[in-house]
């Protein structure tokens, strides 16, 4: 008799995910080696053709803005919730710490469109913020945030904070308290303490927490496109675009096969550069 008489049942959700996964991919792969036939939803024939037109301009624009995205997205969302992970973890007081944790938690409690039209009243010319602004006499004239890469950051820093701050406050909930109060009895002070001891301590917290808003915001879609009005050009953006547009599914289907890897490659290319600052703070 089976030590784990349930381990087929528990399994067997998990496997038709991945089954659904792998049929899904192959089915993108198949559309992208096929032809596209203007004004039918059926393909044509095979042919390479749909990955030499990614060679235009248009395309590598995409892929740029892209990773310019995700990179400033990574950067402030790690600047941001770093201190609130940190005050999360090490506040003294509960409702402080449930304070924050409700705080950062929220935008996770809004669908992504409610959320995305939320920054849309707030950035607009006539705005929450343009017109709080404009009546402290900090600005003359409206800030234009819509339609422009800085709104797009912000509201992807807010769609992307909920998971760093949930990931930093785990590394950083699990770093030995008995090594900070070490080298505050060897004379360090609080800002030296944080700098040789908690920072280092944290980083492989980092290295995850950035490599995960890196690959949301590369997969992000309602944002770049209703923020961007279509002047933020996104790979997930053209693949719409080029798919329901144009209804040239082929040549997306392919956009999304080469912007999947373009992500691991990005990705991988990303933790081989940080390695080193891992291998700083596993020691």
């Amino acid at each position: 008799m089976s030590k784990r008489p349930f381990l087929g049942w528990f399994a067997s959700p998990s496997i038709l995910i991945a089954f659904g996964i792998a049929a899904s991919f192959l089915a993108i792969v198949q559309f992208s080696l096929r032809a596209h036939v203007p004004g039918a939803l059926d393909p044509g024939g095979f042919t390479l053709d749909n990955f030499t037109t990614l060679w235009k301009t248009v395309y590598g624009k995409a892929f740029v803005t892209t990773v310019l995205l995700c990179w400033w997205t990574a950067l402030f969302t790690l600047l941001i919730g770093y201190p609130l992970a940190y005050a999360m973890v090490r506040a003294k007081s509960a409702r402080l710490r449930s304070a924050i944790l409700l705080i950062s938690l929220t935008p996770l409690f809004l669908g992504e469109i409610v959320r995305t039209y939320s920054w849309m009243i707030v950035l607009g010319n006539r705005g929450f913020l343009n017109a709080t602004l404009m009546q402290l006499g900090v600005i003359d004239r409206p800030l234009d945030l819509m339609f422009t890469m800085t709104g797009v950051v912000i509201a992807l820093v807010h769609f992307t904070l909920p998971i760093v701050v949930v990931m930093l406050a785990a590394a950083l909930s699990h770093i030995d308290r008995n090594l900070e109060r070490a080298a505050t009895s060897l004379g360090a002070g609080r800002i030296r303490c944080f700098l040789t001891v908690t920072l280092p301590l944290s980083i492989p917290g980092i290295v995850a927490a950035t490599s995960t808003a890196f690959a949301w915001t590369f997969s992000a879609f309602a944002t770049p496109q209703m923020i961007g009005g279509g002047k933020v050009q996104t790979i997930s953006t053209l693949v719409y675009q080029v798919g329901f547009a144009s209804f040239n599914f082929p040549l997306a289907a392919s956009l999304s096969l080469v912007g999947l890897l373009f992500t691991i490659a990005v990705l991988a290319l990303f933790n081989t550069g940080i390695r080193k600052l891992e291998r700083i703070g596993a020691h």
